[in-house]
Parts: C-alpha cells; sequence; structure tokens
C-alpha cells in the first residue's frame, strides 16, 4: 500500500494546485484503482478522502457519473456514498440511492426526511427497504413513491406503516390493489383494506387472492358444527336472556360495562346478545368471533366498539379453552388490540355488515334479536 500512499499524495496535491481539467483526470484515476485493488478499511477510507475532495470540485453531470461506479462498488468509501446520496441533485443521488449496498439505513432514513419525492421515488426501489425507511416513505411519500414501495417485494412494513398504506390507499384503487397484492400483509390488515376498496378493487382481490377473501368470508358466515352455541336457540335461559338484554338495550343501559360484568360471570347468551345489538351484526356472527381459536374478529369486534383492553380480556377468557388463555397468548393479544386503530375497525364493521346483509337467510337466522338496531 505504500505505493498507493504515495499515489494518492500524488492525487491530493494535484488537487490543490491542478485545473478543472486536471482535477477530473485525477479523480477517475483514483476512482479505477480503488475499484480494480483490494485495500483494507483504512485505506478505502484514504480513497475516500481524496475522492470526496475531488467530487466537490466536479460537475453535476460528472458527479452523476461517479454515483453510477460508486453505487456498483462493493468497498466504495462510506464517506463517499453518504457525499452524493444527500446530493440535492437526483441525478448524483438516485443510482447510490437506488442501488448501492454501501448506504446504511441511517443514510437512507436521513434522505427520505430530508430530501424531495424523486429522492424517495429512488429509495423505494431499492432491493431490500427496512421497516424503519418505509414508515417515513409512507408518510412522506406522494402517490407515485407509496405505490411503488408497496409494488416493491423486498420492502418490510412495520404494523403501523402498513395500517398508514391502508389509510392512504382509500379511493386510491392502484394502491389499494398493490398493497392487496403484497403477500406479506396480514389477514387483519387486508380486511382493513378490503373494507375501504372500491367494489372493482374487491372483485380483482378476490381473483388474485382468493384464499384471503375466503378466509374473510368465512368470518360472516353462519355458524354451524362446533361452533354451535352451548346455549341451543331453543333453550327457555336463551330467550329469558334476550328479553332482558333488549329490554336494557331499549332503555339505554346496556353499553361495555354491562357486556364487561356478563363476560366476568360466563354469561354467554347475554354477552352474545348484546353484543349483537351494540354492532349490529347477527348473534350467530357474534358466537363465531367470541368462540372462534382466532381471536382477531373479536378483537377488531371491541375496537370498533371502542372497549376497552380490560373488557375485552374478559371476552377472550370467556370464549378460551375453560376460560383460561396463557400469558404469552394475552400479552400478544393485547399487543394485536392496541395497534388496531378505531376507524379502520368500525370499516371493517360495516363490511361484515353488508357482507352480512347480502347473503342468503337460513334457519339460523332466527335468533337474531328482534330490534332495529344503530
Amino acid at each position: 500500500m505504500d505505493g498507493a500512499k504515495s499515489l494518492l499524495q500524488d492525487l491530493d496535491d494535484a488537487i490543490a494546485r491542478g485545473t478543472d481539467e486536471s482535477r477530473a483526470r485525477a479523480l477517475w484515476h483514483a476512482t479505477d484503482i480503488l475499484i480494480t485493488g483490494r485495500y483494507s478499511d483504512d485505506e478505502i477510507s484514504t480513497f475516500g478522502e481524496v475522492i470526496g475532495r475531488l467530487a466537490d470540485e466536479i460537475e453535476v453531470a460528472a458527479r452523476a457519473q461517479l454515483s453510477e461506479v460508486m453505487a456498483a462498488c462493493d468497498h466504495a468509501p462510506l464517506n463517499v456514498i453518504e457525499k452524493l446520496a444527500l446530493d440535492d441533485e437526483i441525478e448524483v443521488a438516485g443510482p447510490v440511492l437506488r442501488d448501492s449496498k454501501r448506504i446504511d439505513e441511517k443514510m437512507l432514513v436521513e434522505s427520505a426526511m430530508t430530501k424531495g419525492q424523486a429522492h424517495l421515488l429512488a429509495i423505494s426501489q431499492r432491493q431490500s427497504i427496512g421497516e424503519a425507511v418505509t414508515d417515513v416513505l409512507v408518510k412522506r411519500g406522494n402517490q407515485e413513491v407509496v405505490t411503488s414501495v408497496a409494488r416493491n417485494e423486498g420492502a418490510r412494513f412495520s404494523g403501523s406503516g402498513l395500517l398508514h398504506m391502508v389509510r392512504r390507499a382509500e379511493g386510491d384503487s392502484i394502491l389499494a390493489e398493490q398493497l392487496g397484492l403484497r403477500k406479506d400483509v396480514p389477514r387483519h390488515v387486508f380486511q382493513q383494506l378490503i373494507a375501504k376498496a372500491s367494489e372493482d378493487v374487491r372483485r380483482r382481490l378476490e381473483h388474485e387472492r382468493p384464499e384471503m377473501m375466503s378466509q374473510i368470508q368465512s368470518s360472516v358466515t353462519e355458524v354451524t358444527g362446533d361452533l354451535q352455541s352451548k346455549f341451543g336457540p331453543s333453550s327457555r335461559s336463551y330467550f329469558v336472556a334476550k328479553r332482558v338484554v333488549t329490554t336494557q338495550y331499549r332503555q339505554g343501559n346496556l353499553n361495555q360495562d354491562s357486556i364487561s360484568n356478563y363476560a366476568r360471570q360466563h354469561r354467554f347468551d347475554e354477552v352474545q346478545i348484546g353484543l349483537s345489538l351494540l354492532s349490529a351484526l347477527p348473534v350467530d356472527v357474534i358466537e363465531r368471533a367470541v368462540m372462534d381459536r382466532n381471536r382477531e374478529m373479536l378483537l377488531v369486534l371491541c375496537k370498533a366498539l371502542d372497549f376497552s383492553w380490560d373488557t375485552t380480556m374478559s371476552l377472550l377468557f370467556l370464549g378460551a379453552k375453560d376460560h383460561l388463555i396463557t400469558a404469552r397468548d394475552l400479552k400478544d393479544n393485547e399487543r394485536e388490540f392496541g395497534r388496531l386503530n378505531i376507524e379502520t375497525s368500525r370499516s371493517i364493521l360495516k363490511f361484515y355488515q353488508s357482507r352480512k346483509n347480502s347473503a342468503p337467510a337460513d334457519a339460523a337466522a332466527g335468533r337474531q334479536p328482534e330490534l332495529q338496531v344503530h
């Protein structure tokens, strides 16, 4: 490396007293030496100091050319990469923002937080993007940026980032469809997405993601088999509970506290009838939500009704086998409940209502409370 140090010293001297033309020649000479050689981190850093100084002296077109070269170099000096990534000119910043493997998440976040939409678009096209970066892209990016990142299979989203995308997809059929096509979108987010999507988007997603749509449809179908209530529709206790809870509802006294008390007393009929009245969903759908091992629908229902976690927890215990839940499962449910948004959960509730209203009636409909609900 002694020869390289001597060469870099000569280049440094050329910077100080050379012309624009000689500086440009020195830049490409130093770049060629860097790319074709194998150097230690300290040596690469030394190259970076020289190339960085030369880069400050050249025009936009030359900087853009340097960016193309550095973006493809697996041992490009970090200071040069950072300088190029934060350049105001997208012709310069674009190549390293899109392709450089040397650029770290901190640099990407800084660029995404401070630069314009063209820079954000370049970042959205990277082969892989971490959650911290996508969080910024979905908040600051325009329609083109968020659609681009939704299409990017290498992008990873946080829970809050996905929910923000769902909100942005409302009224944007292109974004809604791209987001719905992602294989990493969890079912509860997919539900929120289609609850807000247009009918055309729903049809396309039903064609492209039939497995997801069928799961959601099953959440609003009639309960059969193992999910039939242990208190059958012909039982006297059910009709007594129906009369009491309906009266309570008419008098304006049915609320979260009522449901919580019923759940803690394991009064299943009162719970399902009360939730049915408060949510405008049929009793058998409520039964499925409470009894199903997948607690997703129950969490969404409770969030839509603006229930507290304590009330939600009492309903989870009510529907659990032997009324027992492991500490880990309870913590997971609490975290999932905290991630849900009230407005989007209410959109899902409306979606369930619309799907249920469009389904053919059957014998189970006789168990619905005979009352107009709001």
